[in-house]
């Protein structure tokens, strides 16, 4: 795999991560969050860009599969927003205004999809919002 298709699929990982911590935050995963994250990966993720994974799969599926992953393994959220934060201080130049965007607002739509935001979405919200900014 060819260097930048490979930091573009790592993005995607950590966008999985952090979504996932975003669906996490009060220490359960409803159905409509899971539902809100598949529905914008397909209408806004997989157009950002040409990049493919290994398999030649569009690397934007690369958020619905880490997701997937981490729900089956009942990871723990806190440690994944800092995993994204490491990744994006250390990889800035990938992080185009309209990905910053998307992230806002996929992390925005998770949270609003059930019940509306909590307190601990709220926390995680306002922390992404500083980062990105």
């Amino acid at each position: 795999m060819e260097q930048q298709e490979k930091i573009i699929s790592e993005l995607y990982q950590h966008l999985g991560r952090l979504f996932y911590a975003v669906a996490n935050a009060d220490k359960k995963i409803h159905p409509k969050e899971i539902d809100a994250l598949l529905k914008d990966v397909r209408r806004y993720w997989l157009d950002i860009d040409e990049g493919v994974d290994e398999t030649g799969t569009d690397a934007a599926y690369q958020i619905e599969i880490v997701f997937d992953w981490l729900m089956a393994e009942e990871m723990e959220p806190q440690d994944h927003f800092k995993e994204f934060s490491d990744f994006y201080r250390d990889n800035k130049e990938l992080f185009s205004p309209r990905i910053k965007e998307l992230t806002r607002k996929t992390a925005r739509d998770i949270a609003g999809s059930f019940a509306g935001k909590n307190k601990s979405e709220l926390i995680l919200l306002a922390k992404i919002d500083q980062l990105l900014a």
